[in-house]
């Protein structure tokens, strides 16, 4: 038996994030070293899968196949295409990250007569996120995913509700109060979407008579396996709903501010650059390979909310006080970008949308990092709090207009390859559809400019005089994001080598194919 490199990928997290909460207590030091080191070799691996994957081999490569409840058909299957492999290396790459950015976020306060933030179980929540998310990109059978797209809520849960953010405008009871509330609504709408979808997953049962991905799909297109119309329908508008909750995509897009507002910066950066991104991955993984022909009956309303959430997005974000919601609606806006590539239909589309799942990870994960840093210096997440930061900080103000300028999709930084691909696929076939979303990048770089200009440049504050630059630590968590921004910016080819291929066989199960460009003939 071949190593199971991808149960490997997915356990060493599981496995590190046991270990890390076990710890003693005092050695809260040491769990912080070990968490960064198992992230790194999490890391090794996902870089292993990714060299092990040939883009021009089978649709799903490092396959494991294993019974599991035979008298039910659940199976523990895993395989990658070139978008699954894409964001199992998004994800590997992001969480040292996470860990380095939160290293004293989780240090032990002393609030009344309680100690709080255990260092231990902050740094193992955030492994076992990382173990999940992982296995929801591998799963190819349809009940495994369901159960880890489920229960990496539980360990999101307490990263919202117990290790929120300490620069709070409000008192230590108010504070709690706020992340209490976020972490229940976020618990409660992907709780939500997760039992309509569980009512899909048990119709799909019924109808197919197993759980494999691969099987159905094969039976679908042979002929051997017909959904009613009617049926189809429904079980498209369970799997979808679970999926636009967690993406997310207005009007279910309400708890994203909340959580990410009340959440520490590295929280808020695994909730929307690795969680959220299971939604759009599984949209193109579940929605359009099991059910091609409801997909294509459900795309233009989807559309219409797609744009909704662009302009909705930017146009909150303009208006937002808060950095990190703004910061959030922004998210919420250029999730409206990836879900409207992917219902395009076309392979532009879908190969934009795939791109920038892993560019605004990148991009997102820069800006609110490098904000996070702000705040933690400040104690205050308002915009109308700063100043001239860039006057005393430099470095910390140059590398925050950089993650800015690439969430405004700035030619020469990655987010603008993979938005324009979106914009260029949507337009070949609905022109209309293609023109309202380009205000979202108008929008886009208003409450950019704006942010910057009011945090970071005027007159110096009081309040912002003193504060230090980039420490080291910093630095290393983002220098290597910026990095990649522009290299990805300017040298796109490696990831779209790699997903192109999946996206046309996509195309492939939906039966659609790219419209041919109207040339008038030479006269």
């Amino acid at each position: 038996m071949s190593f199971p490199l991808l149960t490997a990928t997915a356990a060493l997290p599981a496995i590190g994030a046991i270990a890390t909460a076990a710890v003693p207590a005092a050695q809260r030091v040491a769990a912080k070293w070990l968490a960064l080191l198992v992230s790194l070799a999490t890391l090794v691996l996902a870089a292993i899968v990714l060299v092990r994957f040939d883009p021009g081999g089978d649709r799903y490569q490092l396959t494991e196949s294993h019974a599991w409840i035979k008298d039910f058909g659940v199976r523990y299957e895993l395989g990658v295409d070139g978008i699954g492999v894409a964001l199992v290396a998004l994800t590997a790459l992001l969480i040292p990250f996470v860990i380095l950015a939160g290293w004293h976020d989780a240090d032990p306060q002393e609030t009344g007569n309680r100690r709080w933030r255990p260092t231990q179980g902050f740094f193992g929540l955030i492994l076992a996120v990382e173990a999940m998310v992982i296995i929801s990109f591998e799963a190819t059978d349809v009940f495994l995913f369901y159960i880890f797209f489920e229960a990496m809520l539980i360990p999101m849960y307490f990263l919202i509700g117990g290790f929120g953010d300490r620069a709070h405008e409000h008192g230590d009871d108010a504070a709690a109060t706020q992340r209490s509330y976020a972490a229940v609504k976020f618990l409660l709408y992907n709780l939500v979407g997760g039992l309509i979808m569980l009512a899909a997953v048990i119709g799909l049962y019924v109808v197919a008579g197993n759980f494999s991905l691969q099987e159905i799909v094969q039976a679908r297109a042979s002929g051997s396996l017909h959904m009613a119309t009617s049926t189809e329908r429904w079980l498209f508008l369970g799997f979808f709903f679970a999926f636009a909750v967690k993406a997310p995509l207005w009007p279910l897009h309400t708890w994203l501010p909340n959580a990410m507002g009340e959440a520490t910066a590295p929280v808020a950066v695994l909730i929307t650059a690795v969680v959220d991104k299971v939604g759009t991955f599984a949209m193109l993984r579940f929605c359009l390979q099991l059910f091609p022909e409801a997909s294509k009956w459900a795309t233009p309303v989807i559309l219409v909310l797609a744009l909704i959430s662009i302009i909705y997005g930017a146009l909150l974000a303009v208006g937002q006080r808060d950095i990190k919601r703004l910061v959030a609606y922004a998210s919420i806006s250029h999730f409206g970008f990836i879900i409207l590539g992917i219902f395009a239909m076309t392979s532009q589309g879908q190969s934009g949308a795939t791109l920038y799942m892993v560019n605004h990870g990148i991009s997102t994960a820069a800006l609110m990092l490098v904000a996070g840093f702000l705040i933690s210096r400040r104690g205050s997440r308002l915009i109308a709090d700063y100043g001239g930061v860039q006057k005393v900080a430099p470095v910390l103000a140059g590398t925050f207009l950089i993650g800015g300028l690439a969430t405004l999709s700035l030619p020469g930084l990655a987010p603008f390859v993979s938005e324009f691909l979106v914009l260029v696929g949507a337009f070949e076939r609905y022109p209309a559809v293609g023109i309202v979303a380009t205000f979202g990048i108008v929008l886009a770089a208003l409450y950019t400019l704006v942010l910057y200009q009011r945090t970071m440049t005027g007159p110096v504050k009081a309040e912002v005089a003193e504060m230090p630059d980039l420490r080291v630590r910093e630095l290393l968590v983002v220098a290597p994001l910026i990095a990649l921004l522009i290299f990805l910016g300017v040298y796109p080819k490696p990831v779209t080598d790699i997903v192109n291929p999946a996206v046309q066989q996509t195309m492939s199960d939906v039966h659609k194919t790219d419209p041919k460009p109207e040339v008038e003939a030479a006269k």
